[in-house]
């Protein structure tokens, strides 16, 4: 009834849907049910009333992109690492795997071997073909992207499971997840100064914007050009 009139406040309507979860769950149906059924309660397209599909995304896509920080950010990795079945085994454990060479091969090869990797093919396509890097981006934002492929849950997860097999994957499990959080934390380092930078590219061009337009004015207000 909410979203049928529009209603697009999350403090209200997530309190609803994780009701909604928590009564399916307690019925002894998949919770994931509840989740498909939410989405089928949220238009894509705009009413008529609304001004139709001319008129701007709908609530479906104005939703996706209010929640998405919460659900890619919070509850996907949080699902994805509880169904991992990642054993830590206290510091003793972490001490132990990072005394194996696996851990420290899929460790570096997620920091430095990723970046490499993406930095080097980029380099290639942009030297030996006629695809050039976009003017507005630099080496160093390429840097931070190639960093973010670093970032490996479940495909890594996956492989090293097929690689050393079920049971005896334990050390993988910490090198897949230590190498992750490196390469976010270090990716975000480098775009965080990148971002800097361009933010104040940004401000520099907007104030000389501005300083042109009341330079344009005043000498359009001037008397003697309003004569001419």
């Amino acid at each position: 009834m909410l979203v049928q009139r529009r209603v697009r406040s999350w403090r209200l309507l997530l309190p609803l849907a994780a009701i909604t979860w928590a009564l399916v769950h307690a019925s002894g149906v998949h919770a994931t049910v509840a989740g498909v059924l939410l989405g089928f309660a949220v238009p894509v397209l705009r009413s008529p009333k609304s001004g139709g599909p001319d008129a701007g995304p709908g609530l479906a896509e104005h939703f996706e992109h209010r929640f998405r920080p919460l659900s890619a950010g919070v509850a996907v990795p949080v699902f994805a690492f509880l169904s991992a079945g990642v054993t830590l085994g206290g510091v003793d454990g972490l001490m132990s795997a990072f005394r194996d060479p696996v851990v420290l091969g899929i460790v570096v090869g997620l920091i430095v071997g990723k970046p490499i990797g993406i930095m080097t093919a980029t380099w290639l396509m942009a030297r030996f073909t006629h695809a050039d890097l976009d003017e507005n981006l630099s080496w160093v934002d390429m840097l931070g992207l190639s960093m973010l492929a670093g970032i490996g849950f479940t495909v890594s997860l996956l492989i090293g499971e097929l690689a050393f097999g079920m049971g005896d994957d334990a050390h993988v499990k910490v090198a897949v997840l230590a190498g992750s959080v490196t390469a976010a934390l270090l990716a975000t380092v480098v775009l965080r100064l990148r971002n800097r930078a361009y933010r104040r590219i940004h401000e520099i061009e907007t104030a000389d914007l501005d300083q042109d337009g009341v330079l344009d004015v005043y000498e359009t207000d001037r008397p003697e050009t309003a004569g001419s």
